[in-house]
């Protein structure tokens, strides 16, 4: 089987994995307290609290115009792999909507809580496996597409309307932990996306860098990169060490350089995404 072919296994599963964890969420943590969620996931839940239908179907019927409008629009394997991803999810709620019957919480700010950390990993797992749960995310890549308009602001307005309504009808409360809910599921999507493992970046200008560099290598075991350059004022030809570590080898390396070089000059910068031999992804 070819390497291409794999990936698109893997990617398949993975959003497969994360659809399952944000049906669990909603179910689990959402329906009990009438809290609701974005885009057309959250119109799909004040119907069902209207009408007492599962929101699975809803989010289906919801979504086929932008489906369509998604394949004439925009790139065909996000529209494929969210079409996989919306469906999947839609199925995953209508199976799982008697989950609560067996486990819920009988507090609400923990239930929005930890609905939205379980939704904010899930919809990080899809997101970095180039799938979306389409509805606005849809509409947000074809703003940002034809009027190169910010997807965050457009989510943001999309969403803060749906509240609005959901509030109208569930009152203001709901509404106001839904906002705190949808607040963690942004934080916890970040997180997926960027990484948990936070990764420092140094630059470290020396006139030691063989010593240096030597001991990263031996003590660190990290690679690093020697760039050439020359200071502004003084004209001076100077060398450049560039190296990415984690966060708990950020004090090993200080030590090492001042050590080595008293007088040498660092800069630590953060990394919010590494990728590549020594660093591991999480998907």
């Amino acid at each position: 089987m070819e390497r291409s072919q794999l990936m698109t296994i893997k990617r398949l599963a993975l959003i497969l994995l994360g659809s399952f964890i944000s049906a669990i969420a909603v179910n689990m943590f959402f329906i009990p307290f009438k809290l609701l969620s974005g885009g057309i996931g959250g119109i799909s839940l004040i119907i069902q609290y209207l009408s007492g239908i599962p929101a699975g179907y809803f989010i289906i019927l919801l979504n086929i115009p932008l489906f369509i409008l998604s394949i004439r629009e925009v790139d065909k394997q996000f529209t494929v792999l969210t079409i996989f991803g919306t469906v999947a999810q839609s199925i995953f709620l209508i199976i799982t909507k008697n989950v609560s019957y067996y486990f819920h919480l009988k507090d609400i700010l923990l239930s929005g809580i930890y609905g939205g950390v379980l939704q904010g990993a899930a919809m990080g797992i899809i997101f970095s496996n180039h799938g979306s749960l389409a509805g606005s995310d849809i509409i947000s890549v074809i703003m940002r597409k034809k009027y190169d308009y910010d997807v965050g602001k457009i989510n943001f307005i999309i969403n803060l309307i749906i509240i609005a309504i959901g509030s109208a009808f569930f009152g203001l409360e709901k509404g106001l932990y839904t906002l705190m809910s949808m607040y963690i599921v942004s934080y916890t999507v970040d997180k997926f996306i960027k990484g948990f493992n936070r990764k420092k970046l140094l630059f470290i200008i020396t006139e030691k860098e063989e010593e240096i560099n030597e001991r990263i290598k031996v003590d660190l075991n990290r690679s690093s990169t020697l760039f050439y350059a020359e200071g502004y004022y003084t004209k001076h030809k100077i060398k450049v060490i560039y190296c990415v570590v984690s966060l708990t080898q950020v004090p090993k390396l200080k030590h090492i350089v001042n050590k080595i070089d008293p007088r040498a000059f660092i800069s630590i910068l953060d990394a919010s995404e590494v990728q590549g031999k020594g660093f591991k992804n999480i998907f």
